[in-house]
Parts: structure tokens; C-alpha cells; sequence
């Protein structure tokens, strides 16, 4: 390949760190067909352990009822939209460290807390719509450039 098509990565991805560890592709094909299929259910306890939230807890801010992810289990996978909503956990958490240059326990911290430029809402509960988890992702990105917010 040569030096002009060559994209850069850096040596260290933080989102896609996120998804290593609970065993996801970052993105592409795999990404897409893992979410139309449906993410394992296996994926919900890594998940649970990174963003520091009791699983009942993580199932509300995915807006999953108790009753339907007591199916899931038995069932072993979620359907399209609940893998949706927990990929948008896995990218807000992914974006959190790299803010936090890396440093996962920051960022877990960082999306528990309420956030002025969220309206005083905590970011880790700005999954049920793409419209909330855009505000927290914009939130980020004007924290990575020092924009007041």
C-alpha cells in the first residue's frame, strides 16, 4: 500500500479497546451483522463490569424491561434495537476514554456523574434515543477541544 492511501490509526484505540474487551469488532461488516443478528447476551455482564453498573441498572439506562431481559438470557441474544442501545453504551464509554486519555476508571466515573453541558442528566443515562446519546458524543468532543460548555 502505498504511504498516500495508508490511514492513520494510532497505536492505541480506546473505542476500540472498549470492544475488545467485551469481545466485539469495532466496526465493519462483522459490527453490522453482530448487531442485526443481535449482540449475545454474554456481552451484557462484560458490559455491566466495564460501565461500573449493576446489571439492573445497566438494563434501565438500555431501556430494557426486567421481564424482557430475563428472556434475552434464556434466549442468548438481543434483538436488533435492544444491540443498538447497547452499542451506544459501548461507544459513549469507548469516547469517555479516550477524553480520558486512556484511563477507564475516569471515564466510567465521568459517565455516573450529572453533566452541566447535559443539562445536569448523567451521560450513561442518554441511551434510549440517538438524539441523547449525539448531545453526550458532542459533549465530548467539545471537552477533547476546550470549548466552554
Amino acid at each position: 500500500m502505498s504511504e498516500a492511501l495508508k490511514i492513520y490509526e494510532s497505536e492505541f484505540s480506546e473505542r476500540r479497546d472498549v470492544w475488545h474487551l467485551i469481545g466485539m469488532p469495532s466496526r465493519g461488516a462483522k459490527l453490522h451483522d453482530a448487531l442485526h443478528k443481535g449482540l449475545s447476551f454474554s456481552v451484557y455482564g462484560k458490559l455491566a463490569e466495564l460501565t461500573g453498573l449493576e446489571k439492573k441498572d445497566l438494563a434501565k439506562c438500555a431501556s430494557i424491561a426486567p421481564s424482557t431481559l430475563q428472556r434475552r438470557a434464556k434466549a442468548g441474544r438481543f434483538n436488533q434495537q435492544e444491540s443498538d442501545r447497547l452499542y451506544r453504551l459501548v461507544e459513549l464509554l469507548g469516547a469517555a476514554a479516550e477524553l480520558f486519555e486512556g484511563d477507564q476508571d475516569a471515564a466510567r466515573e465521568w459517565l455516573h456523574k450529572p453533566a452541566l453541558g447535559l443539562g445536569g442528566r448523567r451521560p450513561v443515562d442518554m441511551l434510549a434515543t440517538t438524539a441523547e446519546t449525539e448531545a453526550v458524543m458532542d459533549l465530548i468532543g467539545r471537552l477533547e477541544h476546550r470549548v466552554v460548555v
